[in-house]
């Protein structure tokens, strides 16, 4: 199994014991705070199980339905785990306002400050668990789990505070308010989420920087004399890239084709935690002004 789908199995087995133990002391304790987290973990099970099947679908080898693979599931999981993110964060906006408008006393104070207790080590544990996967696999799905459980971290830390503080001064209020924070914080964590998730979808190029170490090697090689139409694009684990390679119009086929292995070669090791697939269109011209003429036309 690999690393990331392991991930997955312990991000999800996680997420089921934190939703049993919040769950119930949620609904004895009458905690919105403890209840939002207790909904955000219920969450947090259903996108790690989601996730689980979309790096067991991404993985699958291409097909003839299929011809590039199905890479771009692992986009789609993110994009899905952020919308679900943002949508809990509303619900817990929603019940913080209630709250706010008809006080009621919480219940079960000591339980409620002893499973956040617990819980805030659990996420802990895991959130630098994921966060070693997603450093050494370089997975997107994996890092917005990361990141997901990150929320989680920081919610859970509040939300053990804002129980001390009730416990206290005994101001209720103070529960109510944090959910109100804790959605904000949400919403703000998911939309980075979201957004790298949608422009994979839509082929957005790599970063400027990953761009220009292709030039850089492009333009260092002497076997071609000038290069155009570098297109570049990313789907979950895999990058896609496309060039049109000028070599002398009188290199043999087989010396030309050498010289795009080589380059090959060198663009792959630019990213050796992905899988790289790489086309040299190798032209025996510079036909880019006449490509450009007949695409006007």
């Amino acid at each position: 199994m690999r690393l990331e789908k392991k991930a997955t199995v312990v991000s999800t087995s996680v997420a089921g014991l934190l939703v049993l133990m919040k769950m119930t002391v949620g609904v004895l304790s009458g905690s919105i705070a403890v209840l939002a987290s207790a909904i955000d973990s219920f969450l947090d099970l259903t996108v790690s199980l989601f996730n689980y099947f979309a790096l067991n679908t991404a993985e699958k080898n291409p097909d003839e339905q299929f011809n590039y693979g199905r890479s771009k599931i692992e986009p789609l999981a993110a994009v899905v785990e952020g919308t679900v993110i943002s949508l809990s964060a509303i619900f817990i906006l929603y019940e913080a306002l209630v709250k706010i408008a008809h006080p009621r006393e919480m219940e079960f104070m000591a339980s409620s400050i002893w499973v956040m207790s617990a819980s805030l080590i659990i996420t802990l544990l895991l959130v630098m668990f994921l966060n070693y996967v997603a450093k050494k696999t370089k997975n997107m799905v994996i890092k917005a789990d990361a990141l997901h459980y990150k929320t989680d971290l920081f919610s859970n830390g509040a939300v053990l505070m804002a129980l001390a503080l009730i416990s206290m001064t005994g101001e209720q209020l103070i529960d109510p308010i944090l959910g109100v924070g804790i959605a904000i914080f949400m919403i703000y964590s998911a939309f980075p989420i979201i957004k790298e998730g949608v422009l994979m979808l839509l082929d957005a190029a790599l970063p400027d920087e990953d761009i220009q170490n292709i030039k850089n090697i492009l333009e260092s090689d002497t076997g071609i004399s000038d290069y155009h139409y570098l297109q570049t694009r990313e789907s979950g684990s895999h990058i896609f890239i496309s060039v049109h390679a000028v070599f002398n119009v009188s290199i043999s086929l087989y010396d030309a084709h050498l010289i795009a292995d080589k380059i090959e070669a060198k663009i792959k090791a630019l990213f050796d935690d992905k899988n790289v697939h790489i086309l040299v269109h190798m032209d025996p011209y510079d036909d880019s002004d006449i490509n450009v003429m007949e695409d006007e036309y």
